[in-house]
């Protein structure tokens, strides 16, 4: 999400156009037009045709000069390689957290995972899944490093439909707890090592989860 758009209509138009993609509003294959874009966002050409190019640019759809816009998505290969480089280094975000993670971050991840676990007996999976991405962007924010948050914050936000999907189960989400109140009770005790251990396991878990292996 390119500062380049921050504030701007176009950025606004990029972001929608990016969630709905995300989220399967505009399937994989699907053909898109400038025109009916325009109509549905309510905005003029330009604006879409700018978030476009930068949607072409993470590559979320493919353009077709004179005739379409074909979406891309994230398919199951983007998944496996987007949660391949987040074993390699969301364990090193962890890992810093441990050391750098202020007495208010700390106490906002206790907020995170009780909220979780309440969430969890209620079985409540729309929640489940806010409180699960703010668990690991506190973290990722706590680990006092920017390109660190920025890489995985969105590798997250990429892959929001898919573990919104892995939580269709109770017995998911009630893994996902455990695995989360393992990494919380590391950070508190500051102990890097342990962090870094059971965020490798979360993420390997949530890996399988996902992809059904």
């Amino acid at each position: 999400m390119s500062d380049v758009f921050q504030g701007s209509l176009r950025e606004r138009v990029f972001l929608q156009l990016e969630e709905d993609i995300i989220n399967g509003k505009y399937s994989e294959g699907q053909k898109l037009t400038e025109g009916m874009l325009s109509n549905e966002l309510k905005v003029s050409r330009t604006p879409v045709r700018e978030a476009i190019r930068q949607l072409e640019l993470e590559g979320l759809v493919e353009t077709i000069p004179n005739k379409a816009i074909i979406v891309t998505g994230i398919t199951r290969q983007d998944i496996e390689d987007i949660y391949e480089i987040r074993i390699s280094i969301e364990g090193l975000a962890a890992r810093r957290a441990a050391r750098n993670a202020s007495e208010e971050e700390l106490e906002k991840l206790k907020e995170i995972t009780d909220l979780q676990e309440f969430y969890t007996l209620r079985k409540d999976m729309k929640h489940l899944v806010k409180t699960d991405g703010e668990f690991h962007e506190t973290i990722f924010r706590a680990s006092g490093s920017k390109t660190l948050k920025n890489i995985l914050s969105t590798f997250h936000h990429n892959l929001k439909k898919a573990r919104s999907d892995s939580f269709g189960k109770p017995a998911r989400a009630k893994a996902v707890l455990e695995e989360h109140k393992a990494i919380f009770e590391a950070l508190e005790a500051r102990d890097s090592i342990r962090a870094e251990h059971y965020m490798l396991i979360h993420v390997k878990n949530a890996r399988n989860r996902v992809l059904g292996k």
